[in-house]
């Protein structure tokens, strides 16, 4: 290696640093427990053309890889003519963003001796921004919320203080919102500062021969890894629950040579209501599927992403157009992983998981006084939630994780801090998991109440009830999922829904599928599971032949 080579690998390494410190400040400066506690976000550094050169580890793929794109968007609705010193940009467009409203992006143009170098960007998932609240009920875009546009949060290092009178106009939470929306613009100022330390210590005044080295690097390697996959056409399929109906999720993955396409036709066509899939976010997480199968080991960038060519077509449920409703595009995007990983199983076998839930089980809880005259103040609260992941070719799968979404759980203690429910049982559950040599992982059982004074709306938004995942080589289908109250009232799955005070919510996660024949497992293990209370003693016998 040559030494300048040697020092733009150093360099590469900081820069991991650099973007790690700014998603650390969005974490601490964050007002919506989604961030604080979940780590809902994504944080990255960008050169001048808007190529992503390195991304925090802390953030969920769907954000990271989504954002990738963003930025091209930003560099050229606002211009070179109109970026100074001292701005950020701002949207929360589902379609210039990541995916749906509720996701604010903010970029803020990097700048070295009055010349502009790059970009730092972030997003983070706010609680509420308007309209019908975070949840799949809406009929178009419009009724999800407010929408800002690529525009000026501040020009120059001053505030776009009618922006800000908008936004605390049209949401519940004014204070939430906007403090983080500062949050984001803070966050990235952090990165800032240090990118222009490090920059000093190597004594270099621009990123282009840093990012070139970075993006071609990137994506050499990942051809490479593309390369070692067989030569074909794999096709897969995967029925999952919908809304008003089932839908149909269809791929077909080519690989020639290094060259890999993944193509969604046959998809189900849009919904009327918002479970719609903005065609970028599909992108984000099909990618993030291939890639952790194929070149786990590249940095994530935009050099590593292009050699992935995704499409779908215009109008189905995984590329909706504007102006469809797509606020709870998570819950069919965080599906798309396992439908790719099912076309990919058949080229690298005992390489990729089971299905798992996959899709979160978010919860958005609107609390209001059950007396309409009463003093008590309305309140939002937002629950992450996870089932199960599939079993993997040697390992079980992980109990209540989030895959592929990564991000944390929130805890129940920070949970009611914000809002009038107690969380009542939070505990694994029993027999979730798919039978297999490999068992998948468990669900969760959840029960929640209002408090004294309140009754509470809540949006459900989830998915793997009527379809439970499936398992694979043989292995048995992880535990479907349940909304219920605590009298045995049956709730849908989706929609926004009341439960009145002196009555819980009960929400039965599900698990995810095996892997490999359940009749293979070791006795012992068996046994291990039995005692643990993973399994019941009808499972053991039924489906693991446990005789003793």
């Amino acid at each position: 290696m040559s030494a300048s080579s040697i020092d733009y690998q150093i360099m590469w390494n900081r820069l991991i640093a650099v973007v790690e410190e700014q998603a650390t400040t969005l974490i601490r400066t964050a007002f919506s427990t989604s961030v604080r506690e979940a780590g809902d976000l994504s944080a990255g550094l960008f050169d001048r053309q808007g190529r992503m050169m390195a991304q925090a580890v802390t953030g969920t793929p769907g954000h990271v890889n989504a954002m990738a794109e963003s930025v091209t968007h930003f560099a050229r609705e606002i211009g070179a003519q109109n970026t100074f010193d001292g701005d950020v940009f701002i949207t929360n467009d589902p379609w210039m963003g990541t995916g749906h409203l509720h996701d604010i992006t903010v970029v803020t143009p990097v700048f070295r001796k009055d010349t502009h170098i790059g970009y730092f960007a972030c997003t983070a998932h706010v609680v509420d921004i308007g309209g019908r609240g975070f949840g799949p009920d809406a009929g178009e875009v419009f009724e999800e919320g407010l929408l800002i546009p690529i525009t000026k949060f501040a020009e120059r290092g001053a505030v776009n203080p009618l922006l800000i009178q908008l936004v605390r106009a049209n949401v519940r939470t004014p204070d939430q919102t906007v403090g983080d929306m500062y949050s984001l613009a803070a966050c990235n100022e952090a990165g800032n500062r240090r990118l222009q330390d490090m920059m000093d210590e190597f004594s270099i005044d621009d990123l282009d021969g840093l990012s070139d080295f970075i993006m071609e690097g990137s994506r050499k390697a990942t051809l490479e890894a593309i390369a070692q996959v067989p030569s074909g056409t794999y096709n897969a399929t995967m029925t999952v629950d919908g809304m008003e109906a089932p839908v149909h999720m269809q791929v077909a993955l080519t690989v020639e040579g290094s060259t890999l396409k993944a193509d969604f036709a046959g998809t189900s066509p849009m919904s009327k209501f918002g479970v719609n899939c903005p065609e970028v976010y599909t992108r984000a997480y099909a990618c993030y599927a291939l890639k952790c199968a194929i070149a786990p080991q590249v940095p994530n960038n935009t050099g590593s992403l292009l050699p992935f060519e995704i499409t779908a077509p215009e109008g189905c449920i995984l590329a909706a157009k504007r102006p469809a409703p797509v606020s709870t595009r998570h819950v069919m995007g965080h599906l798309v992983p396992d439908v790719v990983l099912g076309a990919l199983h058949q080229a690298m076998p005992d390489t990729v998981p089971a299905e798992g839930a996959s899709a979160l089980w978010n919860i958005q809880i609107s609390a209001r006084p059950s007396d309409p005259d009463s003093d008590l103040p309305n309140r939002e609260v937002l629950m992450f939630n996870s089932g199960g992941t599939g079993a993997r070719p040697a390992l079980d799968g992980m109990s209540a994780t989030a895959f592929p979404s990564g991000v944390s759980t929130m805890s129940v203690e920070a949970t009611e801090h914000v809002g009038p429910i107690t969380v009542w049982r939070k505990d694994l559950r029993e027999g979730s998991g798919g039978a297999g040599a490999f068992r998948g992982g468990l669900g969760q059982t959840i029960e929640i109440e209002a408090r004294e004074g309140y009754d509470f709306f809540f949006n459900a938004m989830f998915d793997r009830i009527e379809n439970p995942a499936q398992g694979r080589n043989g292995g048995g289908p992880g535990g479907a999922g349940a909304v219920e109250l605590s009298d045995g009232t049956k709730l849908r799955g989706k929609g926004r829904q009341k439960v009145e005070n002196g009555q819980r919510l009960i929400l039965s996660l599900p698990g995810g599928g095996g892997y490999g024949d359940p009749r293979a497992r070791d006795r012992d293990q068996v046994r291990a599971d039995l005692d643990a209370g993973y399994i019941t003693e009808t499972q053991a016998k039924a489906d693991y032949g446990l005789d003793d």
